[in-house]
């Protein structure tokens, strides 16, 4: 059964944090492993995640590790929980310690990487082929769902029957799983929707309201899902939970991260200022470089991914921006 197996959380954030708690309180056995070995100590000693999650109370039964040997030997699931252009290091740290490894691999991430422009599935093949891999994705803040509020989400893998063992292992009566087979089309909608919170939140640091935020997420959504077919996914997919659902609770959540980097692009700050002070990391930032190399290289039109990219990256004028953006030539929805 789910409960029995040995569940390694590769990295300590918000995140992982509450999903290290979750499955705890379920009956499994948890690992949680923080890349720095001093904020691990502080992990160990306090039991709360002070800088990623003041508000939930990590037990004494969750082991917390900055030591890759200690948690990977007898994980059965491996979740990886790590922003997405950190990931290849720590897969590489693996491989070089690690012959080989049983595991399932889930991911929790959100991004496309901007080296390769792959996605966690496919850096996951590229160092480990022959794993069963699972994307856990939809319209989850770690804030919430530590909270035990009613969530639900997506878990899609090529495998089936890998893809009901992840539904079984983290489901219960506050924390609902589907399961899809759409790993392309679930990896992107939740990395895609990234980059459109940024563009809400720099339309609500401007002073715009509400019918501009619905253009950007509809409009937003028309994006994502033409890049997501051209990739290979499934249309429908951004029509659910991974898609729409994770987009509109990123671009209207104060929780959003993306959506607070957006906002304070839109009142006027520097990027270099606001990551210089986020504890956390906005994943559409990064992501943002990735969509519009893509879209470039697959012909797709991209319009609002094009200008984060400028304001966030060219130093454009968001006024400007938006005047690109309703300026555009007349077309049919």
């Amino acid at each position: 059964m789910p409960k029995d197996l040995n569940v390694t959380i590769l990295g300590a954030g918000s995140w992982g944090t509450t999903l290290a708690v979750h499955l705890d309180r379920k009956g499994c056995s948890v690992k949680l492993w923080e890349a720095f070995d001093d904020y691990a100590q502080i992990l160990i000693e306090t039991r709360v995640n002070e800088k990623y999650l003041p508000n939930t109370t990590i037990a004494p039964n969750i082991e917390i590790t900055s030591v890759l040997e200690n948690v990977i030997p007898e994980a059965d699931v491996i979740v990886v929980a790590i922003p997405t252009q950190y990931v290849r290091n720590v897969f590489t740290s693996v491989k070089e310690k690690f012959d080989s490894i049983k595991a399932m691999i889930v991911s929790v991430s959100k991004g496309i990487e901007v080296k390769s422009l792959k996605r966690i599935s496919e850096m996951t093949s590229e160092f480990y082929p022959d794993l069963d891999f699972v994307v856990l994705s939809g319209p989850s803040h770690a804030e919430e769902v530590s909270r035990r509020i009613p969530t639900s989400v997506v878990a899609a893998s090529k495998n089936q029957e890998a893809a009901k063992i992840v539904q079984e292992l983290f489901m219960d009566d506050y924390f609902r799983v589907y399961t899809n087979k759409d790993v392309v089309g679930v990896e992107l909608g939740g990395s895609l929707k990234n980059v459109i919170a940024l563009a809400c939140g720099i339309s609500d640091g401007l002073g715009f309201g509400d019918n501009s935020r619905a253009a950007l997420i509809t409009r937003g959504l028309a994006e994502m899902t033409r890049l997501a077919g051209a990739l290979g996914a499934d249309r429908k997919t951004l029509s659910g939970l991974a898609g729409v659902g994770d987009l509109i609770v990123t671009c209207n959540s104060e929780h959003s991260r993306n959506r607070r980097v957006g906002r304070a692009i839109g009142e006027g700050k520097t990027l270099t200022d606001i990551l210089t002070h986020m504890n956390m990391i906005a994943e559409g930032v990064e992501t943002s470089k990735s969509v519009k190399r893509l879209g470039e290289k697959l012909g797709v039109e991209m319009p609002i991914c094009e200008q984060v990219y400028q304001v966030l990256f060219n130093h454009k004028d968001p006024h400007i921006a938006v005047r690109e953006l309703m300026l555009r030539d007349p077309k049919e929805e």
